[in-house]
């Protein structure tokens, strides 16, 4: 029989780095969620990844069990990751803080287009393309069409 779902928790944690303190202890343990059994998990399943903030949700259930899914990290971490910057432009349709070519594009748009809610790479990649144009980011060149 089904366990009975008592909600879900969304955070975003470093690969391989979950530790009991703030985000991960409060969030967990005012639901009754054991913190060090989920920090054991999530550091084991993300080892590969080590660094890169990482979104996961956690769904824990009513006997106080859980599970949880680990997503891509965010468009904004790899256009900063991809352009060495600190952070996205305080001004961005004045300053722009970097240049990115398509193919880059079009590699973040392949690695996250299972967390997106578009089914191909193409319209993933106008998704990127707009993140990287309010973080103040310009993409070189004409959008590659497939005419």
């Amino acid at each position: 029989m089904a366990k009975e779902v008592a909600g879900q928790i969304k955070l975003q944690i470093k690969g391989g780095a979950a530790n009991p303190s703030p985000p991960v202890g409060p969030a967990l343990g005012s639901k009754g969620i054991n913190i060090m059994e989920f920090c054991k998990q999530f550091n084991a399943r993300t080892q590969d990844k080590a660094g890169k903030i990482l979104p996961v949700v956690i769904t824990y259930y009513a006997d106080k069990s859980f599970d949880f899914v680990v997503k891509t990290p965010p468009v904004a971490i790899q256009l900063l990751e991809i352009t060495k910057q600190k952070s996205g432009s305080a001004q961005p349709n004045r300053t722009k803080i970097a240049e990115i070519t398509w193919d880059q594009v079009k590699a973040i748009a392949e690695d996250k287009l299972v967390d997106l809610n578009c089914f191909t790479v193409e319209s993933a990649m106008k998704m990127v393309a707009g993140t990287a144009r309010s973080m103040g980011i310009t993409v070189k060149g004409a959008f590659p069409s497939n005419n």
